[in-house]
């Protein structure tokens, strides 16, 4: 009995031990939907809020110069909607942005 009693003490502590993958290792990044070149006129306001990559237009020859910037939509054609996004991703963008 007592040899019963050790072997489950060990077992449970040597699986106690063993790493196990994190949430952001096992779940793979969203991709970039990008925007159709016909932009939508008419959009419904159903809220499904996407991250959008909006071009800011700004171009540099040194860097830091970032020529795009992350902002949150109500929904995917809300976003492709505006001329300068370049596509989205689902849910809202991790970064504090302007809502639409």
């Amino acid at each position: 009995m007592l040899y019963l009693l050790r072997l489950i003490v060990i077992t449970v502590s040597l699986t106690a031990c063993t790493s196990s993958p994190t949430l952001t290792e096992s779940t793979p990044k969203p991709e970039l939907t990008n925007c159709p070149e016909e932009r939508p006129q008419i959009c419904t306001r159903d809220y499904r809020p996407v991250c959008a990559t909006k071009d800011t237009g700004v171009r540099c020859v040194t860097t830091p110069c970032p020529s795009t910037e992350q902002k949150t939509y109500s929904n995917a054609c809300s976003a492709c909607a505006d001329s300068k996004v370049i596509g989205h991703i689902p849910e809202a963008c991790s970064t504090p942005s302007t809502k639409q």
